[in-house]
């Protein structure tokens, strides 16, 4: 890497991927998304605990039956937007600085495009699909008003997720942390505003999260145009290259894809719980909510390991890869020790606090599902950060593979064994799923020819 580059990367705020220290340019970067991830959660909580208490139970369920559509939204968006980034940060690991503009140029006409087409279908087929999903009578026009404002304006979610993986795709993960902080914390003023004092309910909600976002948005085009130029495109950018264009499509589709197929296995897998009554649901709920916060130090090292991978392909950096995948592994082992034995000792505690409930099956449920699952967290880790070196390999198709394997293993559970062994086959659906999904990622990287070359290169010495 020349002097400027450095220089760039210094004065940019970005963590060096490729001459750093690996396990600290990857703790550095990754504690940023880290934050994001807890403050999403957070912010997802607040946003659930304000329609509650203000609204009351039907507004939340209207609100809780459009999250499984929701999901798949922000899945598809946020996978679209880190697939398309996995070429710009390549192209940024290896300086060609002319590939990198015209690939955030392409970015943006397929973010603009994808958008269009997935509003225009959601204001066609939203209400079906709420009716499709037996949303009950009372609450279905709430919820359809949530859902419908929000899916009008898809391009906002897009965007940001789009400039988010951008900028990291350069090193940068702090800034997307910052403004997610600002416009969350925006998002919660604007409901209780919308809610309490103008009395629009639960779409004063979906107002509310899409004004935070625009927020969100723009902090992100003017931090980028005055601080990290690099990923501004020029006119010239814009040009059409059939090549690029084909690379990226599938380089986002397949996270794209890959988000939405999890988003789907999770929706059955739900339907499936809802047949074993109201209270297993409850404490399934609880167990979600902690089970999302626990895992977050395995999630957040794997989508800080994409944009090491990507960045280190594109420098032809394949000993660098190798040796990081070791360390991940590592870390995933480390974390998941010190997150199970938190977990069992401080679950049935944390269980009371979130659910409010004294009911033995929700907190006899909700225990056993997370003392079970956290000694797998490791196996999740491997699963994650082997997937998204994949996709920083460049590969499309295998990465989209595990995600399949994820959603026909749920429906198996759905059909076959959760009728006969009720909440047990809930508990042990994910880590069975995750130990097969892990072992076709870890065969396919490990037989991918790039690794295999530079597999053979280092054991031969030939490697520098």
């Amino acid at each position: 890497m020349n002097q400027t580059q450095s220089q760039t990367r210094t004065r940019s705020g970005a963590v060096d991927m490729i001459n750093g220290p690996i396990l600290g340019s990857l703790i550095i970067f990754a504690l940023p998304i880290l934050g994001s991830n807890i403050f999403q959660q957070l912010y997802n909580t607040m946003d659930t605990l304000i329609v509650g208490n203000f609204l009351g139970d039907v507004s939340l369920a209207a609100i809780g039956v459009c999250t499984p559509i929701y999901d798949l939204l922000v899945g598809f968006g946020l996978g679209i937007g880190n697939g398309l980034a996995i070429v710009t940060a390549r192209s940024y690991g290896s300086g060609d600085r002319e590939l990198l503009k015209r690939s955030v140029a392409t970015s943006v006409v397929i973010g603009i495009a994808v958008s269009a087409v997935l509003t225009v279908f959601a204001q066609i087929f939203l209400y079906p699909l709420l009716q499709l999903l037996n949303t009950p009578v009372e609450i279905i026009d709430e919820a359809y008003s949530y859902i419908v404002t929000i899916t009008r304006f898809i391009i906002v979610m897009f965007a940001y997720n789009l400039c988010a993986g951008l900028l990291r795709a350069v090193g940068n993960s702090f800034m997307p942390l910052i403004f997610l902080v600002f416009s969350s914390c925006v998002n919660i003023v604007l409901d209780i505003f919308f809610i309490t004092k103008l009395n629009m309910g639960v779409r004063g909600a979906a107002i509310a999260t899409v004004i935070a976002q625009g927020i969100s948005v723009a902090l992100c085009i003017v931090y980028i145009a005055r601080k990290s130029r690099i990923l501004v495109p020029e006119k010239k950018d814009f040009a059409v290259d059939s090549g690029l264009y084909c690379e990226m499509l599938g380089q986002g589709f397949s996270m794209g894809f890959m988000s939405s197929i999890v988003s789907a296995g999770s929706v059955i897998l739900q339907y499936g719980i809802n047949g074993l009554g109201y209270l297993t649901i409850a404490g399934h709920t609880a167990a979600r909510k902690l089970y999302l916060f626990s895992i977050m130090p395995v999630s957040a090292m794997s989508m800080a390991f994409s944009t090491f991978v990507s960045q280190n392909r594109g420098a032809d950096r394949g000993d660098r890869i190798i040796r990081a995948t070791k360390v991940v592994y590592l870390y995933s082992v480390v974390v998941t020790v010190l997150i199970t034995a938190v977990t069992w000792v401080f679950s049935p505690m944390l269980v009371r606090v979130v659910s409010g409930s004294s009911e033995p099956v929700v907190l006899e449920n909700a225990v056993n599902y997370l003392r079970f699952c956290s000694p797998f967290y490791a196996v999740l880790g491997w699963l994650g950060s082997t997937r998204n070196a994949l996709q920083g390999l460049g590969q499309k198709l295998l990465p989209l593979v595990s995600s399949v394997i994820e959603l026909v293993g749920k429906i198996l559970f759905v059909v076959i064994l959760i009728p006969r062994f009720a909440y047990a086959a809930v508990i042990l659906c994910e880590p069975v799923i995750w130990c097969v999904m892990t072992a076709q990622l870890v065969y396919s990287f490990v037989h991918n020819p790039y690794i295999r070359e530079w597999n053979s290169r280092v054991k031969d010495g030939k490697c520098l």
